[in-house]
């Protein structure tokens, strides 16, 4: 199985590479960035290729569609990808998501993506154009959350993060299974959705969703939990069926 994953920094990256064996990764150009190989095990059926693709959902789409194509046109690496996984630390709601938990989207949710009215903010899907969520396999959903202990629930994409509690309390109202915000897993799924691959998104909480308190943040704390998350996960991604990619 070939698993492409997405990060927007290199710490992050760093933290899901920090997972796996000791051993040194093998490093391919793409356009525009490069990926690092690295395998659970020696020899074993999974193979994962990290991306540092960048802060937003628009970079982290572009990042990730010149991934997906570059497998998908036989340049390096020569196979497609199985499945995509947006991966990273971000904002937790209080206090379904506490700071250093798990969140695992069972939907991928553009948070921001319409337009304002009179009445408030309408969804693009409203307007008649695109879509505003993506939503992984129920069965890998199950799987994953079981093996890390994630809880499972919406994950917002924003392009501003949150800093009021007034902006929290608006994005859950309309959002009323939210768990975590962050700013790029809506544009992976989109290139994945494009390109007919499964996604999913996991997130370490590093803050809670609200007033911008940087002495209450625990990044070390969520990136650590990121590392133990992806310790885990191989077997689940190795048992799961790819051909069940019920969104």
């Amino acid at each position: 199985m070939r698993v492409l994953v997405a990060t927007a920094v290199l710490v992050e990256r760093d933290a899901v590479a920090a997972a796996f064996a000791p051993s040194p990764a093998r490093e391919y150009a793409i356009p525009g960035a490069s990926l690092s190989r690295v395998a659970p095990t020696e020899g074993g059926p999974a193979v994962f290729d990290l991306l540092a693709a960048g802060v937003g959902p628009a970079a982290a789409a572009a990042a990730t569609a010149a991934a997906l194509t570059a497998a998908a046109l036989d340049a390096q690496p020569s196979e497609p990808y199985d499945l995509v996984v947006s991966a990273g630390i971000g904002g937790g709601f209080q206090p379904e998501a506490p700071v250093g938990s798990l969140v695992l989207a069972d939907e991928i949710t553009a948070a921001d993506l319409g337009a304002e009215t009179a009445d408030g903010f309408v969804p693009v899907t409203e307007l008649g154009f695109g879509a505003v969520t993506h939503r992984p396999p129920e069965s890998l959903v199950r799987a994953v959350a079981a093996v890390t202990g994630a809880r499972t629930g919406a994950v917002l994409t924003v392009n501003t993060v949150t800093g009021s509690a007034g902006r929290a309390a608006e994005l859950r109202r309309r959002h009323p299974r939210a768990l975590a915000e962050a700013m790029e897993g809506f544009g992976v799924a989109e290139a994945a959705a494009a390109h007919g691959v499964p996604v999913l998104e996991l997130r370490a909480v590093s803050n809670p969703v609200g007033p911008r308190d940087r002495a209450a943040w625990r990044i070390g704390d969520a990136l650590a939990a990121l590392t133990g998350a992806f310790g885990k996960l191989a077997p689940a991604l190795e048992s799961w069926n790819p051909h069940d990619r019920t969104q």
